[in-house]
């Protein structure tokens, strides 16, 4: 049973939402050059190098977000009972090893 997400909200720190934002500005700053890159005919290869890295930026930063979730957010819901947790988690899994 997969779900969209509903009206929760998670409070993160200062710190938190620096490094988030900080990986975010990083990843639009690659996907800027790889813009330039195309606008310059830049060589396919050194093209698909860089889409790797942004890709990789991506999953990295996707993996640390999870992490935070699942030591945070997911441990706060079950002790308030709410389970339905578990099946976001399923979801959120089925979505990362697509």
């Amino acid at each position: 049973m997969e779900k969209t997400c509903c009206n929760k909200t998670t409070k993160r720190s200062v710190n938190e939402k620096k490094l988030i934002t900080n990986r975010l500005n990083r990843i639009a700053g690659q996907i800027d050059g790889i813009k330039k890159m195309v606008e310059n005919d830049a060589y396919c290869n050194d093209l698909l190098i860089q889409l790797s890295a942004v890709e990789n930026s991506i999953k990295s930063l996707s993996t640390h977000v999870l992490e935070s979730h699942l030591y945070n957010c997911v441990p706060k819901d079950l002790e308030n009972g709410d389970y339905e947790t578990i099946d976001e988690l399923i979801s959120l899994f089925k979505r990362f090893n697509k």
